[in-house]
């Protein structure tokens, strides 16, 4: 991004194009009111570099560099024929690779496609798009503020939006046989996830006060740690009563059904006694439906539905800190650690396929482990939720 600098007195403007570092001096004296018009000249010019419509002849025509870049543009133009442009590509690499993606991956890509990559990089030929306007893109990226108010894309976010980029431009340069842009360009470094899981006392207040239509549902996100596409799209015929696990076999993303997260995603919940209780009182309410968990019409529940309507307005009610629902996913394996089970049986109840994300994500949780099974948690459950009943039964005294 370009700044406005001062030197004798006199406002400049000092940038990079086409990864050539440009300065470009005004009559406009170092003045609050100069450096606003100045600023905001620097952030349409910006704008312009990124999309791709800058001409320095048209702001500058009288610079040295115009020549310069002029003779550039004519050897773009040059390109051979045959090499197209990234928006082509792009498509056209976009429908080669689809057919083995999932249909959330694929909605996650377009949309990083149509609203970010393409608007800066569509008009451009494959091969004269230069690794300094890769990471323009990137730094760019980090200025678009977020849903939140906040002023930038999270690291997480801009590394989600730049992986078709690089893929899209790696793969083109194997096809044309130039080096890509993205050479030795690394990934930006994301927080450690933020795990900030209910206790099991708030649980207990969140489940004793929710409508009760929504009782067992909140009770098997918060004592499986099942994730919400997950719970969203079981089926009763994955709930094994006699063996007391529910088998997670598929998962309801993007309002579409879809086969598990991972391989290690597909795996068998053991059902503490409280999650037995609660799918047996919904088998009552939608035991002839095919999901366990879903709408009047019988198709699985929409999260943004759920989360705006009962979610959030039961932790105001509580005066409980506003968390996402995934936190719930998050509880169940704090609860289990505190409980003292075995991190590879947590591991195996979460769908991970090693102990090392445990340990990475809950590792302040983590306390001396010993048992093997479901056993611990089980007894602090009991333990626990039958003295919160005493403490209802006999008015706290």
């Amino acid at each position: 991004m370009g700044t406005i600098n001062s030197r004798g007195g006199k406002l400049f403007l000092d940038f990079r194009y086409r990864g050539v570092r440009c300065r470009e001096y005004t009559k406009l004296e170092d003045k609050p009111a100069n450096k606003k018009r100045a600023s905001t000249l620097m952030e349409r010019i910006d704008a312009e570099i990124l999309l791709g419509t800058f001409s320095y002849a048209v702001y500058f025509p009288n610079s040295k560099r115009v020549a310069h870049f002029e003779s550039h543009t004519q050897r773009l133009d040059r390109i051979d024929a045959d090499v197209p442009v990234f928006r082509d590509f792009a498509e056209q690499w976009f429908t080669e690779c689809q057919v083995g993606w999932k249909h959330s991956y694929k909605i996650t890509l377009r949309t990083s496609l149509d609203k970010h990559i393409l608007p800066t990089f569509g008009t451009s030929h494959v091969t004269a798009i230069k690794k300094a306007e890769v990471l323009a893109f990137r730094t760019n990226l980090a200025t678009i503020p977020r849903k939140n108010g906040d002023q930038g894309l999270s690291p997480a976010r801009i590394n989600h939006i730049m992986v078709p980029l690089r893929m899209i431009l790696n793969e083109a340069a194997e096809r044309y046989e130039f080096d890509s842009p993205y050479k030795n360009i690394k990934s930006l470094r994301v927080p450690r996830t933020r795990v900030d899981p209910f206790t099991l006392g708030e649980v207990q207040r969140i489940l004793n006060q929710v409508r009760p239509d929504f009782r067992p549902y909140y009770t098997v996100r918060f004592f499986t740690g099942m994730r919400t596409g997950e719970v969203h799209g079981l089926r009763w015929r994955y709930v094994d009563f006699d063996r007391r696990q529910i088998l997670v076999r598929e998962s309801f993303v993007a309002n579409e059904m879809t086969d598990t997260k991972t391989d290690g995603s597909a795996r068998e919940i053991h059902m503490s006694q409280p999650v037995y209780e609660a799918l047996l009182r919904q088998k009552q309410t939608t035991g002839d439906r095919d999901f366990v968990f879903c709408n009047g019409e019988g198709n699985p529940l929409s999260l943004h539905n759920v989360t705006n309507r009962v979610w959030y307005p039961l932790l105001r009610h509580l005066e409980l800190p506003l968390r996402r629902p995934y936190q719930t996913r998050h509880t169940a394996a704090t609860l289990w650690l505190a409980a003292g089970e075995n991190p590879e049986w947590i591991a195996r109840q979460m769908g991970h396929t090693t102990t090392e994300m445990l340990f990475r994500v809950y590792s302040r949780y983590v306390p001396n482990l010993t048992r093997q099974d479901g056993s611990a948690f089980e007894a602090v459950l009991r333990r626990t939720l039958n003295a919160i009943q005493d403490d209802d039964i006999h008015g706290g005294n």
